[in-house]
C-alpha cells in the first residue's frame, strides 16, 4: 500500500478553505478493504511517527484499511477540527488543549489515544542569556502563538519582566540572528535545527509550569464512535502498534517521513525520535498511549483558569475514551 501524500503541504488547507472536501466515505475497497483518511495537524514530523509507521509497516494493512495521511501546514491544527465537525473527514492528529476548546465551541470532537503522555512544548533561549527557569526571562523578543492556553498559562504564571511578545513565524531564522530573543518550540525539532546551523540553544519545558497537555492525539467525533465502532477499534489497534514499532525502531520509518518532508533531514528525525520517546512514557501500570481522566480534569480546570473557555463548559469525561485500548496488547513501557 502507498502512503499517499500531496504533492504540497498546503493543499489540505487549501482544499478546506476552499470547501471543496467531499463527504467522508468509508465504503470497502474492491479488495474488502476501509479507505479512509487521516488528517495530520502539521508536516510529517516525528510526532507523527506512529500513525506513519502504521502505514509504512503494514499495519493498518493488518486491519483491513486503507489509509491516506493527509499533511498539514499552517491552520491545520484548528482546520482538522473543523473538518472532523462537518464529517469531511473521520480521523486526525490533534493536541488535548485542542480538544477541550472544540468542546467548549460546541464540536463533539473526542481524544482515542495520546502517545505523548508529556507535552513536548518548550520555550527555546539562548544560553548566553543566562537564565535557568521560565521564570527568569526578562529583557527579550518572545516569539509565541499568544493566545493558544499554553500562551495564556503562561503569561498568568510567569512575571516575563519586559518580555515582549511577538507573533511566531514558524522557523529558526530570527532566534539565529538575535541575542536577546526567545521562541515557542518542541524540544525534538526546533533545538535540533538552531544547533545545527550554529546556534546555541537551550529549551525549558512549558510543563515545568504545569501545563502539560496529552499531544498527538487520534481523535475523532461522537458520531464517528457509536456509528463505526468496529472501524475506531481497528484504527486505534493499528495506530497503537504503530507507536510501538516506532518508539522501538525508527529507522525505516523516518527514511519515510524523510520522503514526505525533505526539510526533516536523517539527521534531525533521528534525534528527534531519540529526543522524544521519554515523551511517551507511561506511568506505572498504565499501557502505552493511554489517558486518565484526573489529567482531563486537570487541563479543562486550566483552561477555565486562565478564560480561555467558560467554567462548566466542558465535561472532562467526554473529551476521551480508553473503550478502544486493549490493555493486554499494549507494552506497558516504551523499548528502550
Amino acid at each position: 500500500m502507498s502512503i499517499q501524500i500531496r504533492s504540497a503541504a498546503l493543499a489540505f488547507v487549501a482544499i478546506i478553505l476552499s470547501g471543496c472536501v467531499e463527504q467522508a466515505n468509508v465504503q470497502p475497497t474492491a479488495d474488502g478493504r476501509t479507505s479512509i483518511k487521516l488528517a495530520l495537524n502539521w508536516y510529517p514530523e516525528v510526532e507523527h511517527g506512529g500513525f506513519i509507521a502504521a502505514e509504512t509497516l503494514g499495519l493498518y494493512d493488518v486491519e483491513k484499511l486503507d489509509v491516506e495521511l493527509v499533511p498539514g501546514g499552517p491552520g491545520a491544527p484548528q482546520l482538522v477540527v473543523t473538518e472532523l465537525a462537518a464529517e469531511r473527514i473521520l480521523f486526525a492528529v490533534s493536541d488535548a488543549d485542542n480538544v477541550v476548546k472544540a468542546r467548549a465551541a460546541g464540536l463533539p470532537i473526542v481524544a482515542l489515544l495520546a502517545p505523548l503522555q508529556n507535552s513536548p512544548r518548550c520555550i527555546m533561549v539562548h544560553q548566553a542569556a543566562g537564565f535557568k527557569t521560565l521564570e527568569d526571562l526578562a529583557d527579550i523578543e518572545l516569539a509565541i502563538s499568544e493566545t493558544r492556553p499554553f500562551a495564556l498559562w503562561m503569561k498568568k504564571k510567569l512575571p516575563l519582566k519586559n518580555v515582549r511578545l511577538v507573533p511566531f513565524g514558524g522557523s529558526v531564522g530570527e532566534f539565529l540572528l538575535k541575542p536577546e530573543f526567545a521562541q515557542q518550540a518542541f524540544v525534538f525539532s526546533e533545538p535540533f535545527t538552531a544547533k545545527e546551523q550554529g546556534g546555541d540553544p537551550q529549551t525549558m519545558m512549558v510543563s515545568e509550569i504545569g501545563f502539560n497537555p496529552y499531544a498527538s492525539l487520534l481523535i475523532t467525533t461522537e458520531k464517528t464512535i457509536r456509528e463505526q465502532p468496529k472501524l475506531v477499534r481497528s484504527i486505534v489497534s493499528a495506530s497503537v502498534a504503530g507507536w510501538a514499532s516506532y518508539l522501538a525502531d525508527s529507522t525505516v520509518t523516518n527514511a519515510a517521513i524523510h520522503g514526505m518532508n525533505k526539510d526533516m533531514s536523517p539527521a534531525a528525525l533521528e534525534y528527534g525520535a531519540k529526543a522524544m520517546a521519554p515523551l511517551c512514557e507511561v506511568n506505572g501500570d498504565e499501557s502505552l498511549c493511554a489517558m486518565t481522566l484526573e489529567r482531563w480534569q486537570t487541563l479543562v480546570r486550566q483552561i477555565e483558569e486562565v478564560e480561555d473557555i467558560k467554567p462548566g463548559s466542558v465535561k472532562p469525561e467526554e473529551c476521551f475514551t480508553t473503550a478502544f485500548l486493549l490493555p493486554s496488547q499494549i507494552p506497558a513501557k516504551t523499548a528502550e
